[in-house]
């Protein structure tokens, strides 16, 4: 049984590896040591272990016998798999948002989408675009859904990382302003389907997976 600051550490060391392996810095196949680890951010193995579960449960590491904790690859179909799973949570969560969405919530929204289309590299948009669709989901209020929905984000990310990090360029997203304008209306009908399609757009898009194969997902 871990202590309340234990849990804290291990929460601040399993969100700091995760940045590093969604965002390319630690490659699929590292192994992840424990005594290195735990070295590194002042601490003992407790911790470390409880951050590598939680790296687990996201499905970004992997706990092999006689080979350790190593970051997980990842292929083109868990690319569809996680995009149809967030398409249909995500659209779950915000049908039942929908009705707690304010004008502020919406505005915040926006403002999101602003500095995601203004975004110079594939982090600060990502971010951005993150903070879209946490603004709109988290008053679903079922934090267990929110959760899985926050982990399929991470997977996400880290497919989109793989293939934008040597071809970023500006985009600008209709998408979420198509989302905002029905949300605005009280339209969630039409919403909702906008969303879904939104999120299952990487289905389609070609990216280079962990170990560096280039194919249509």
């Amino acid at each position: 049984m871990t202590s309340a600051t234990d849990d804290t550490i291990a929460s601040r060391i399993s969100r700091i590896l995760a940045d590093r392996i969604v965002t390319g810095q630690l490659d699929a196949g590292a192994r992840l040591r424990q005594d290195h680890i735990a070295e590194e951010f002042g601490t003992s193995h407790v911790p470390v272990r409880e951050a590598f579960r939680r790296l687990e449960a996201q499905g970004l590491a992997v706990s092999e016998p006689r080979r350790g904790v190593r970051v997980a690859s990842f292929d083109f179909q868990e690319v569809r798999e996680v995009a149809q799973m967030r398409a249909a949570l995500e659209v779950l969560a915000l049908r039942h948002a929908a009705p707690h969405l304010t004008a502020s919530i919406l505005d915040q929204a926006e403002e999101a989408t602003i500095a995601g289309d203004n975004s110079k590299d594939v982090r600060s948009w990502e971010e951005a675009n993150r903070r879209f669709h946490t603004l709109l989901l988290t008053p679903c209020g079922m934090p267990r859904l929110l959760a899985t929905i926050g982990d399929l984000h991470a997977a996400s990310a880290r497919f989109l990382f793989a293939s934008w990090r040597s071809e970023w360029e500006v985009r600008t997203d209709h998408d979420h302003r198509t989302i905002l304008a029905f949300l605005r209306q009280g339209n969630i009908e039409n919403a909702a389907p906008v969303l879904e399609r939104h999120v299952r757009w990487v289905d389609q898009k070609t990216f280079r997976s962990a170990s560096g194969a280039i194919s249509n997902a």
